[in-house]
C-alpha cells in the first residue's frame, strides 16, 4: 500500500459471522490494535457520554427509533442521542485512523471513505445455522430466543448503517473483501487480507 503503511482495516458483519475473531487474528499478525467492545470505553473517554448509553445506542438503531427521529427532525432544536453518539464515534474513528488499526462496525468504512482515508473494508456473512451456533457460544442474548436475537441485532445494524451512511450494509460494491465464513474459515480470510497487504 502507499508509503508501506498498513491502512486502517474496517470490518462489518452479520451477527455471529466472526468479525471479532477476524479482527483479533489480523491484530496479532500485523501488530496493530483492534477496536470492538473497547470502542465503547474509548468513546466514553473522548466524549463524556454515559457508558450505558453508548453501549445501547452506539451501533444499534431500531426501525421505530428511526421513524421517531425522522418525525422530530422537522424541528430545528431536536437532536437525538443516537445522532450525538454517532458524531462522537465518528470523531473517535477519525482520530484512531491516524495510526494503523482495525475497527469493527460503527460505519467506520464509510466514515473513512468520506474523509479520503486509505482503508481496507471487509464484510462477513454466514449461513444462519453457523451463526446460531456462534451465538450460543457467545451467550449475549439475555434469555431471548437465539434466532430472534440474531434477527434483531442484524436488523438494528442494517438500520443504523442505512441511517448514517445511506448505503446497504451488505452491498458488496462497498467493500474490498466479502467473505462467507460458512465456506471460508476465519484463518483463511485473514490470510487473503494479509496477502493483499504484502502487494506493492
Amino acid at each position: 500500500m502507499k508509503e508501506n503503511r498498513i491502512p486502517v482495516i474496517t470490518i462489518n458483519r452479520e451477527y455471529g459471522a466472526g468479525g471479532r475473531s477476524l479482527a483479533a487474528i489480523l491484530s496479532e499478525k500485523l501488530g496493530i490494535p483492534y477496536y470492538d467492545r473497547d470502542f465503547v470505553k474509548k468513546t466514553v473517554e473522548e466524549s463524556g457520554f454515559d457508558e450505558e448509553d453508548v453501549e445501547r445506542e452506539g451501533e444499534e438503531l431500531s426501525r421505530s427509533s428511526k421513524v421517531i427521529k425522522n418525525l422530530f427532525n422537522g424541528t430545528v432544536s431536536y437532536k437525538s442521542s443516537h445522532d450525538a453518539i454517532f458524531e462522537a464515534e465518528k470523531k473517535l474513528i477519525l482520530k484512531l485512523a491516524d495510526e494503523p488499526c482495525i475497527i469493527v462496525g460503527r460505519c467506520a468504512d464509510r466514515i473513512l471513505a468520506g474523509s479520503g482515508i486509505d482503508s481496507i473494508s471487509i464484510y462477513l456473512h454466514a449461513p444462519l445455522k453457523m451463526r446460531l451456533q456462534r451465538a450460543e457460544e457467545l451467550s449475549e442474548n439475555g434469555g431471548m430466543q437465539t434466532e430472534k436475537f440474531i434477527e434483531k441485532r442484524d436488523s438494528q445494524r442494517r438500520t443504523f448503517y442505512k441511517q448514517y451512511t445511506g448505503c446497504d450494509i451488505s452491498d458488496a460494491a462497498n467493500y474490498t473483501f466479502c467473505f462467507d465464513t460458512g465456506k471460508i474459515s476465519i484463518a483463511a480470510c485473514a490470510e487473503m487480507v494479509l496477502a493483499l497487504l504484502k502487494e506493492d
